[in-house]
């Protein structure tokens, strides 16, 4: 055998050692629930939990920082899993929340102030003088919420505005921060009176430009038990920690307070009836 050969047999060797002993030294001792708390949850990396993704969220729970049941997408399941991996009890009182866009002024009933022949992007479009729409706060209906949501959780209606199926919505918020007119809320799914419509401005000027819109008229604040509807800027605005009986969608007399549940069955059967028009 070469000397050459026996060089770099030895110099193999103790670059080897080298390394093993480095690799001892320096290794990094990672705690195994970490790994099975990873495998146990959605795999989405939504970030919904407030976390880069869902090995980071594993971690976080596994240090402290994060319950187990942080993540939005997850069920039930998911969190008992998790929770008896970390030798804890579930509370279980947790209530799942689900987006919804605080807007119902949709083409037949709000007016617009030019016709917006550009990118199908709200930010884009927001750029341009806030949007087409007359009303600043209103839905500009060209599905930025839908784009980002990676639950197909958001369906954008013919009639130009961005509706949330509650049942496939995981409340992961990732439609809260793409809206640029900042209009669509994560609220409790057990929650069914809502305020859609998002406007500050003072009765007169919403009634110009939105059938739909909010007047101000506090009708809803006085019907509502105390502190379950707050006028805010001219805004009937829900305490979503307090239930409103149902009835109270009935005094609104611009139709502004909806029922959720029967609200998207109105919805979808008006869609279906323009697109039946349609096709005649």
């Amino acid at each position: 055998m070469s000397t050459a050969v026996i060089v770099l047999a030895v110099l193999a060797f103790v670059l080897g050692l080298g390394l093993a002993v480095a690799a001892r030294i320096f290794a990094v001792n990672v705690d195994p629930r970490i790994e099975k708390i990873t495998e146990i949850l959605p795999g989405a990396n939504c970030g919904g939990c407030g976390y880069a993704g869902c090995s980071d969220l594993a971690k976080a729970i596994v240090e402290g920082k994060a319950g187990v049941d942080a993540c939005p997408v997850g069920s039930a399941e998911v969190a008992e899993k998790i929770a008896k991996i970390m030798g804890v009890e579930l509370s279980g009182d947790k209530v799942r929340k689900v987006a919804i866009v605080l807007c119902s002024g949709d083409d037949q009933v709000a007016s617009k102030k030019f016709y917006y022949n550009g990118i199908e992007d709200c930010a884009s479009a927001a750029l341009i003088f806030g949007g087409d729409k007359s009303c600043k706060y209103g839905c500009l209906g060209l599905g930025t919420c839908a784009d980002v949501c990676p639950f197909d959780a958001i369906d954008m209606l013919p009639s130009g505005l961005a509706r949330v199926d509650p049942e496939r919505c995981t409340g992961c918020g990732k439609c809260v921060d793409a809206c640029p007119k900042g209009i669509i809320k994560l609220v409790p799914i057990d929650r069914k009176v809502h305020v859609l419509c998002s406007s500050h401005d003072k009765g007169g000027k919403v009634r110009k430009i939105c059938k739909v819109g909010c007047i101000g008229c506090q009708k809803c604040a006085k019907e509502a038990p105390e502190g379950a509807i707050t006028m805010e800027e001219n805004l009937a605005v829900v305490n979503y920690d307090i239930e409103i009986p149902e009835s109270v969608a009935g005094v609104c007399p611009t139709h502004t307070i909806v029922i959720r549940g029967e609200h998207l069955e109105e919805v979808e059967a008006s869609e279906e009836a323009k697109a039946a028009g349609g096709a005649v």
